[in-house]
């Protein structure tokens, strides 16, 4: 069945998890979280052992049932996650899904994670899911909707935010979740909960490392290859981890793809994603520097996907430097052929 976030976490209250669940979204945090929730439950729940498997172009959906059928040497209960970042099986993917949900394996749970997702991605392997398991659609905040997750998140922490800390917050980062999330975070590690005022927020840096990230992709997007290197040079002499960078870059390159191949891009943009104005021309510019059409993005994102690998050692190459050269070609398209060469 198709529930909401918070039916989704009474749910997990339960003693019993389902045999499927479907996660979806574009949003990373709230796809992240929700899959982090039902995660701990497993293994409060004895899913001791958790399996993964990435689906790509050459992904082998005979693994999944040879995955289910195999013996664990460490735990009886298993939780087997499949990551179909396009949320979009071939053929084969769907068959083997339907396949799972008629006949699930008992002690396991199996949890699709889809990074890319509409209402143009449900079909009939997706019903056979809400048919024994669980569908939770994971939907971008709308711009209305983003004060109160704030104050609600706030609060959670044990602060109690003034309308103006929460305007801030929403301003400094243009709905960007994870951004706030981090900000949050931050917060509750330098003191105990309490009234929050915009002026305490205002204290604290806004040019720390938590939004650097941001600011790389932001820079790359927006032409500015100089300031995405030394942001980059900056976040690698602070002994940032190269791979959540992969993640978020790898999100938005995604995003770039999707909104290249819209028919309408202000539609997309606002409507399907609720993007805040400064956002919206941000992609703007960076789609019209890359002239008509998807090709770009693709080979970007195809791009990133080969640097993350390298950054989890299965794939030779140097990623930092990889990842030099694909800002620079994010930033000057007409570079991208020459430096991917």
């Amino acid at each position: 069945m198709a529930v909401t976030p918070e039916s989704f976490r009474k749910s997990l209250d339960n003693n019993e998890l389902a045999p499927v669940y479907l996660i979806a979204g574009d949003e990373p945090l709230l796809l992240q979280e929700a899959a982090d929730a039902l995660r701990s439950r497993a293994r409060a729940n004895g899913f001791s052992e958790r399996e993964v498997l990435d689906v790509d172009a050459q992904f082998d959906w005979n693994d999944l049932a040879r995955t289910g059928a195999g013996l664990s040497l460490f735990a009886m209960k298993r939780l087997i996650e499949v990551r179909l970042p396009s949320g979009r099986p071939d053929r084969a993917g769907s068959a083997a899904i339907i396949e799972w949900c008629k006949s699930p394996v008992p002690d396991v749970v199996l949890l699709i994670l889809a990074s890319e997702w509409s209402k143009k991605h449900e079909g009939a392997w997706v019903k056979e899911v809400e048919r024994i398991g669980v569908y939770l659609p994971v939907k971008s905040l709308r711009v209305d909707e983003l004060p109160a997750w704030i104050r609600a998140r706030m609060q959670s922490r044990g602060f109690a935010p003034d309308e103006d800390a929460v305007a801030l917050l929403a301003s400094r980062a243009e709905g960007n979740l994870l951004a706030i999330a981090q900000e949050i975070d931050k917060l509750a590690m330098l003191r105990e909960g309490g009234r929050v005022a915009a002026e305490e927020l205002e204290a604290l840096d806004a040019d720390n490392a938590l939004f650097d990230v941001f600011k790389l992709t932001d820079a790359a997007f927006a032409g500015d290859a100089a300031r995405a290197l030394r942001v980059l040079q900056g976040l690698r002499g602070e002994g940032e981890d190269l791979i959540p960078m992969m993640g978020w870059l790898l999100n938005q390159l995604e995003l770039a793809l999707r909104l290249a191949s819209a028919d309408d891009f202000a539609s997309a943009a606002r409507a399907e994603y609720n993007f805040w104005p400064a956002r919206q021309r941000l992609f703007a510019n960076a789609l019209k520097r890359a002239g008509r059409g998807a090709g770009h993005w693709e080979r970007c994102v195809a791009w990133c996907a080969r640097i993350d690998r390298m950054a989890k050692g299965r794939e030779t190459g140097d990623p930092w430097q990889e990842l030099e050269r694909l800002l620079v070609a994010i930033a000057q398209p007409r570079a991208a052929a020459a430096l991917s060469a």
